[in-house]
């Protein structure tokens, strides 16, 4: 029998098929090494003049640096110009205001992202950190979106360099608005982060609980919408990812690397999407989500994309999972 489970964060719901065993799994493809990779070392020219860099050595836009951002060649959104917003009819707009940008995770060519050392992971989460804060302080953006896409079924560029893209946007995304309002209605009837008492349950239940370390907790959500999906959250409780310290960069990159690894053994190399999930700028609106700090948790989702959304999905908003969470957990437990 199949489960319907509600996301009890995202009112959001789920049919899981619990008796499948059956790893899903895609062929698997190789790289071969491109020497006129514009991400490389030496070929800093062919990208569009870094925002930002981690560097040892050497002057802006060359060799030296360790994690370089750079404005995207073809940006959805521009820094330039005011946040306009309009009415056309009975619809609404603003101007495309925001950023656009590329991180470069490393400056030799490698594909996978688990293949980078945790110290040189620990570099690019403080990359990620140092441009949310920056973005942060532009009162025209309400959003600051970094994700990762990984191979073609992805949505993968065409550049298989290791690499993350930056979204800095005028408007909060939808799915976010759904978890910020079911934190806040949670927070509002017990005083309690939802993601805390989550955290705390699958711990004690340990069915979907994948490893955890001194600061982090990975498991796989009880209303997965894809088969091996990830959640991977911070024990003590933060609301911003920009608030991290350097033991938490440790052992972030330590979970991120290990189980980016094993995910990789187990289903051979997924395409997958890794999100992370922040909260919102604050610094527009004073009473802007008044209670967040109390009752939102940053947290990191990586979603292997193994089966192709239909226009069930999209007809109903509800997912069909096809491997249970708790078979994924037990896999990847062993596995690790």
């Amino acid at each position: 029998m199949s489960e319907v489970r509600r996301d009890i964060i995202t009112d959001t719901w789920v049919i899981v098929d619990t008796e499948n065993d059956k790893i899903p799994k895609l062929p698997r493809i190789e790289y071969s090494r491109s020497d006129r990779c514009p991400f490389c070392v030496g070929n800093e020219a062919q990208t569009p003049s870094e925002v930002f860099a981690i560097r040892e050595q050497g002057p802006r836009d060359g060799p030296g640096w360790q994690v370089r951002v750079i404005p995207n060649i073809n940006p959805i959104l521009k820094a330039g110009g005011e946040l306009m917003k309009s009415g056309v009819g009975v619809y609404d707009k603003v101007s495309g205001v925001g950023a656009s940008e590329v991180i470069i995770e490393s400056p030799e060519h490698i594909v996978n992202f688990f293949e980078l050392s945790e110290e040189q992971i620990g570099l690019v989460l403080e990359a990620y950190r140092q441009r949310i804060l920056t973005l942060h302080r532009d009162q025209r953006i309400r959003y600051v979106l970094i994700f990762k896409n990984h191979r073609p079924q992805a949505g993968a560029s065409t550049i298989e360099h290791t690499h993350s893209d930056l979204i800095a946007l005028p408007a909060i995304p939808i799915r976010i608005k759904q978890k910020l309002s079911g934190a806040k209605e949670y927070y509002e009837f017990k005083e309690r982060c939802i993601f805390c008492d989550i955290i705390k349950q699958e711990i004690e239940m340990a069915d979907r609980l994948v490893f955890q370390n001194e600061r982090f907790v990975v498991i796989t959500p009880y209303a997965s919408r894809f088969p091996f999906e990830i959640l991977i959250l911070p024990k003590e409780h933060s609301h911003s990812f920009s608030l991290i310290d350097e033991g938490g960069i440790k052992d972030l990159a330590k979970s991120l690397k290990r189980i980016s690894k094993t995910l990789s053994d187990v289903v051979d190399d997924p395409p997958y999407n890794l999100i992370l999930n922040d909260c919102p700028n604050l610094f527009p609106r004073a009473d802007y989500w008044k209670t967040i700090k109390a009752d939102f948790h940053w947290h990191i989702e990586i979603t292997p994309r193994l089966h192709r959304t239909t226009g069930f999905e999209l007809g109903t908003g509800f997912y069909i999972n096809r491997y249970a969470p708790e078979r994924a957990a037990a896999v990847l437990r062993s596995n690790l």
